[in-house]
Order: C-alpha cells, then structure tokens, then sequence
C-alpha cells in the first residue's frame, strides 16, 4: 500500500466532503480516490467514512485518525522544506477562512499580491463570520478579528483593530447625538450576532473607567457590512470595527459619535491548530500578511 497516496486521498475528501471534488483536486479519477480510501480502511480494519446518499461524516476512529494522517502530512511537507529551505518555493493548496468583509476588503488584495511572489499556491478560501472549527472542517489557518480563546489554536497578532461608534448624519439630525454611553439606552441601536456580548457595548472614558451599556434597536444581523448599511440609511446607531466602516466615516457617510470615550480595541489573528510544524506555505503566508497589514493599514481612523 503507497501510504502517501492513500493518506493523501482521505484527507482531501474529509477536506472537501466528497469524492467528486477530492479527485477533481488531487486530479485523479473518483473511483481511484475511492479505491484509495477503502485500501486504507482495509489496511487499519476499521471504517473511517460514514457514506450516506447526501453526505459523508467521519467515524469517530476516522476523526481520530483524521488529525494524525493531517499531522503526519504536514510533517512531510515541512521535512521537504526544510531538505530545500533555500530554494524550495511555498507550494500546494492553503486553505483558509476569514470573516466576510475583512475578506473581501483587505485579505483578498493581500492574497492576490502573495500569489504574484507565489504562484504555485493555490487558495481555498471560505468567507464567514461565524467561528469555524479549524481541525473539525480541514482549514490550515483562519484570520480571526479579536481574542483567541481555544487552547487548541496558536495565535499570532498580524494586525490591530478598534471599533468604532457612529451614526448618519440623517439619524443625528432627528435624534440628537447622545454625550455619554448611558445615553445609548434612549437610541435606537443596530446589534451583531457574532459579538461577545451580544447587546452589550462597552467604553473607556479619559479616566479608564470602563461603562458597559445595554443596548437595543430595530434591526440585529450576523454581518457587520449589512448592519454599516442600515447605519449609512440612518437607521440607527452602530458599533462596527475600523475596517468596516472607515470608508463610510471618511467620506461623511456616517459620524463618529461619543469621541470623549474609547470603544474596545482588539487584534488581528492569524489562527492555525496547534502543531509542531508549519508548512511552508502557511509559514510564508503569515508572514507576508504580518508585514502588509502592520504598515499604515487602510482602515485606521485618527485617535479620538
């Protein structure tokens, strides 16, 4: 049995959940992948794959056995670098996810960039705000927008973030601006699903004393772009993150409200499960975002 090739084989169509689209990527025949995977079971005399007509998930032997074939190929990848550290290029698929209009605005240029240093990295990217399970759905790394809390996770800060208090001109015009946070009670405020505190924004004033504010309003999404919509037509107050609403504030489409008080700030992760090795792809790729977004990012708003 070519271990390699039958590793290989199951870890792409956990990756992809299908044989279809593992044997589109490896660029074999989907009867090969399959065969492959049965060898392999055969080999380890147990099953790996729960097949049904709609779908696969893993067994709990294959889940288990899943985190150790993405180690040991990782590992192999890494041991090829470092054989050819000086002129080995950064090669091979890098998946990643990353939320939604951080993507969109700010990862996908970085990536195109990397890809002109790199071009024999391909991407798989997913676009999503909720927070995904990295080992669970096969990713290599996640950028993520604030504190890190999974032990299983390795973090390493590529960038900074704060967010930002504002509201339209229109709304401020029929509603006053409030002067300190517990004014926010009386506002009508748009919330965000994927916050920690889902209807609970905080402030630090000029002494550092941090206010914790109940919230409410007509309208609570899972995406912040959609939310910094609702905000520019005057729909209510919003707390949203630099990245996303920068363009909206500097262009006077929104106004940032409660100056005299600092919002949370937060960090820009480059998140990878937790393993001895990274391979080079994923090691080059951190760095080249390290170094693009610590430079003067695009996003930054003056003090208040």
């Amino acid at each position: 049995m070519d271990h390699f090739h039958v590793l290989t084989a199951f870890v792409r169509v956990v990756e992809t959940g299908s044989f279809a689209r593992a044997a589109e990527r490896l660029d074999r025949s989907v009867s090969a992948v399959s065969r492959a995977v049965a060898e392999l079971e055969t080999h380890l005399g147990a099953r790996l794959l729960n097949r049904t007509t709609r779908r696969l998930s893993l067994t709990e032997t294959g889940q288990a056995f899943h985190e150790r074939a993405v180690q040991l190929l990782a590992d192999l990848e890494e041991a090829e670098a470092a054989v050819g550290a000086s002129t080995l290029e950064p090669r091979g698929t890098l998946k990643l996810t990353c939320a939604t209009t951080f993507g969109i605005r700010h990862l996908a240029p970085a990536i195109a960039a990397y890809a002109q240093r790199h071009p024999r990295v391909r991407f798989d990217v997913e676009l999503s705000d909720r927070v995904v399970d990295l080992v669970e759905e096969g990713f290599d790394l996640a950028i993520r927008i604030g504190t890190v809390r999974s032990q299983a996770l390795i973090a390493r800060r590529i960038g900074t973030t704060a967010l930002v208090c504002c509201a339209a001109p229109a709304y401020l015009e029929r509603h006053g601006a409030p002067e300190a946070p517990q004014d926010l009670a009386r506002h009508a405020c748009l919330t965000y699903a994927y916050s920690q505190e889902r209807n609970v924004w905080r402030f630090t004033d000029r002494d550092g004393v941090v206010q914790a504010v109940t919230v409410s309003g007509p309208a609570h999404s899972n995406n912040g772009a959609l939310l910094t919509a609702l905000a520019v037509a005057g729909m209510g107050l919003h707390l949203e993150p630099d990245f996303v609403v920068a363009p909206h504030v500097r262009a006077g489409r929104l106004v940032r409200i409660l100056r005299g008080y600092a919002p949370e700030a937060g960090s820009i992760n480059a998140v990878y499960p937790s393993r001895r090795h990274l391979s080079a792809k994923v090691r080059s790729f951190i760095d080249f975002v390290a170094e693009r977004f610590a430079a003067d990012p695009a996003w930054t708003l003056p003090a208040r």
